[in-house]
């Protein structure tokens, strides 16, 4: 089959090779790309994409994927079909959806770059059950597991929410860091007890080197990405008349961690954020004179 696919970004770039790898012709087009991954063959325009049968496009937010659907793709043939896979809102999904000439569907992903390579990521569907089945073959050629959650915009519903639990754990993960260091533990020690409690979900697990070594560990989710997402379920929050403390609580130390200059760092950094804000708290509690006292 031929598939046109928007955006060679950290998560896109793996994605598109795999469909390549599972036998498809795939036509890729990013702006910011100089070469493209094992046979993607790279394109000029976005346009081009509208050739193809079905189109994917793994961008950074709802403004360009709009774009990207009403502009380049407005000549696609009749029964053309875009995938919206990335995170941009059940809003711009049903704009989207709504439109007389072009098949639109969302399947947002979960999951690491690490994942993405591995093939390994989860992806949450809005579609029909028709169209859910004519995408699931190429969604499992880039996931693991594949969740028809409900009609186009259900699928970045269930994303939206399973980031604000991301978020918040992520928070959660720094608190206790934080407070464990503070009261003389070893942060390295208290991770490996926190992996294997109760509270050890797999982000734990495979975000240990993030928090513990940030300065070695390469970037997997920045920090402007997931405030984007918060922001986006927030929104969706507000919507719906509904008030998330937690998650207005983690969305303002994600703005502080912009404002501190770490929009491109780990989302794990949010400890670094937390650590400057409680610097002269914790320069007295770690000082020499005071590891008796905070040890006893």
């Amino acid at each position: 089959m031929l598939i046109g696919f928007a955006g060679l970004g950290r998560m896109g770039r793996p994605m598109a090779e795999h469909l390549a790898s599972a036998g498809h012709a795939v036509h890729a087009f990013d702006p910011m790309a100089d070469t493209a991954p094992g046979s993607v063959r790279l394109v000029g325009n976005p346009v081009a994409l509208a050739d193809t049968e079905i189109s994917i496009s793994m961008l950074p937010d709802g403004v360009v994927t709009r774009a990207l659907v009403t502009d380049s793709l407005r000549a696609a043939a009749p029964g053309h079909l875009h995938i919206v896979m990335g995170t941009v809102g059940p809003q711009v999904v049903h704009e989207l959806a709504a439109l007389p000439w072009i098949e639109v569907i969302d399947a947002p992903v979960s999951g690491s770059v690490a994942m993405a390579e591995a093939a390994t990521i989860t992806t949450m569907v809005g579609a029909s059950p028709e169209q859910y089945e004519r995408v699931r073959p190429l969604l499992a050629a880039m996931t693991a597991a594949q969740f028809h959650a409900g009609p186009a915009g259900a699928g970045s519903t269930a994303k939206l929410a399973v980031n604000t639990v991301l978020a918040g754990l992520s928070q959660a993960v720094a608190e206790g860091i934080l407070l464990a260091q503070a009261a003389g533990l070893d942060p390295a020690t208290f991770y490996g007890v926190l992996a294997a409690s109760a509270a050890g979900a797999p982000y734990v697990g495979y975000k240990r080197q993030a928090y513990l070594a940030p300065d070695t560990t390469p970037v997997a989710a920045p920090v402007a990405l997931i405030r984007k997402d918060l922001g986006l379920a927030l929104e969706l929050a507000h919507r719906h008349r509904l008030t998330l403390p937690g998650s207005e609580a983690a969305f303002a130390v994600l703005d502080d961690a912009v404002d501190a200059g770490l929009a491109e760092a780990d989302m794990a950094e949010v400890l670094t954020t937390l650590r400057r804000s409680n610097a002269l708290a914790l320069s007295e509690i770690l000082s020499p004179t005071s590891q008796t006292g905070a040890l006893q």
